[in-house]
């Protein structure tokens, strides 16, 4: 391989990258493009984010104030008489007690290049409150829809048993009064069930810090991968059941600004991880001309620089076709398609070049190593730098000891050439 041919091989791995550079900006703007219009059709079909957020209790004490009014009496003058009025101030109860149990069922939907992490949700809670004061006091409960573009099916709101009459505005929730007399407790039970997208989370207070009270939560799931976002408190026990999780939080006396919450799996998003194995397109081929390089300098059987044009253009077929399957077909279908495809390619055209030992052996064994595995591992989140850097690691330990003895020299200038790998060969 003499120094103008390996620049011209340079030359068109170089315009193979802006190609895939063109591509993978491409993919990335339909994904894009997708995501802004389906997240919000998604959510105004499924439903949408859910916080539900615990009923808030406010005590209600009247008290008269005395205030100074100015009058103009028969004759026309200024008066000022005393008026007292009724004020009522509103103090917050915290919640004696908070039993809740939420069921999630993943039912998840694909739009487009995107996966959306859709479930079901059964809600049901029972909170105790009392009245603190020493005299009977008005008491107000407040409860707030976690979502205003979700449906809720078979929705009851109970206070002590007696199930609270049909309400006009729902738009800010439910308010429901109760007289208390001093001392006296009462007990509020909720329940429905809803569809929603996106993480599911609990609060303790519609905002700020919280205190909570003898407070639990049971949760169950039918999907075995679960995880919490950030700024939610971990469960205090889990244990399998059947192919999900039962969760619990359980807490005596808890101040917090924190909550509770679930993030659904995902599955792989075909646009966002064909757009990842796209830009890292130039890096498999980068190893696989390198590989092929090498073996044309060991063996003096070089390829042309058309033969390399011909091998960058089977390469990027994997990913043109990668790119567009997947609007169609499953991504493991679409990938085991596009691969198959790009292999046949490089193997049916090097078989001819140099026969089958060169096709089979060399070139396709390399494109197997360095285009199919080195993509199928952004499948597995946070192993594919791994086994990136574990490839190129071995990769570079056998091209030291296959070049240990090699005259660059010898090897870089025109003597070296021999017409054997170009010329037509029968296999």
């Amino acid at each position: 391989m003499t120094v103008p041919r390996l620049l011209a091989v340079g030359f068109i791995y170089c315009c193979t990258a802006v190609a895939w550079s063109t591509l993978g900006a491409s993919v990335v703007s339909r994904t894009g493009e997708s995501d802004e219009h389906l997240a919000k059709e998604v959510a105004r079909l499924w439903g949408g984010r859910h916080e539900q957020v615990a009923p808030t209790a406010l005590v209600e004490r009247p008290r008269r104030v005395v205030e100074k009014a100015q009058e103009t009496d028969a004759r026309g003058q200024v008066v000022v008489r005393d008026v007292t009025r009724t004020v009522v101030d509103r103090a917050p109860v915290v919640l004696d007690q908070s039993r809740v149990r939420t069921a999630l069922s993943l039912e998840q939907r694909r739009k487009g290049l995107l996966w959306y992490p859709t479930y079901g949700v059964t809600f049901a809670g029972s909170y105790r409150l009392h009245n603190p004061d020493a005299e009977e006091r008005n008491v107000v409960v407040h409860f707030a829809f976690p979502s205003a573009e979700a449906l809720y099916d078979g929705f009851t709101l109970k206070l002590d048993g007696r199930e609270v009459g049909p309400v006009s505005d729902l738009s800010q929730g439910v308010n429901v009064d109760t007289r208390l007399a001093a001392g006296a407790s009462a007990t509020l039970e909720v329940a429905y069930r809803s569809r929603g997208l996106g993480t599911w989370t609990y609060a303790f207070a519609p905002a700020g810090v919280a205190q909570v009270q003898d407070f639990t939560m049971d949760m169950s799931t039918d999907f075995d991968r679960i995880d919490f976002p950030g700024g939610t408190i971990s469960p205090s026990g889990k244990v399998r059941e059947g192919g999900g999780w039962k969760l619990e939080w359980r807490f005596d006396r808890l101040v917090t600004g924190q909550k509770i919450g679930m993030d659904p799996p995902t599955p792989v998003n075909p646009g966002p991880l064909t757009a990842r194995i796209t830009f890292f397109a130039p890096v498999s081929l980068l190893f696989f001309f390198t590989v092929m390089v090498v073996l044309g300098v060991l063996e003096r059987r070089s390829l042309h620089p058309v033969n390399y044009f011909f091998l960058a253009a089977a390469f990027f077929a994997f990913h043109l076709l990668l790119a567009y399957l997947v609007d169609h077909l499953d991504v493991h279908a679409s990938f085991a398609i596009a691969a198959a495809a790009s292999v046949l390619l490089v193997v049916s055209y090097l078989r001819r070049v140099g026969g089958w030992r060169l096709a089979v052996l060399r070139a396709g064994a390399a494109q197997v190593v360095f285009l199919v595995l080195f993509s199928y591992s952004f499948f597995f989140e946070g192993y594919t730098g791994l086994t990136i850097a574990v490839g190129a690691v071995v990769t570079l330990f056998v091209l030291m000891q296959m070049t240990g003895r090699v005259d660059w020299d010898e090897a870089l200038s025109a003597r070296a050439e021999t017409p054997s790998a170009t010329s037509p060969a029968r296999g």
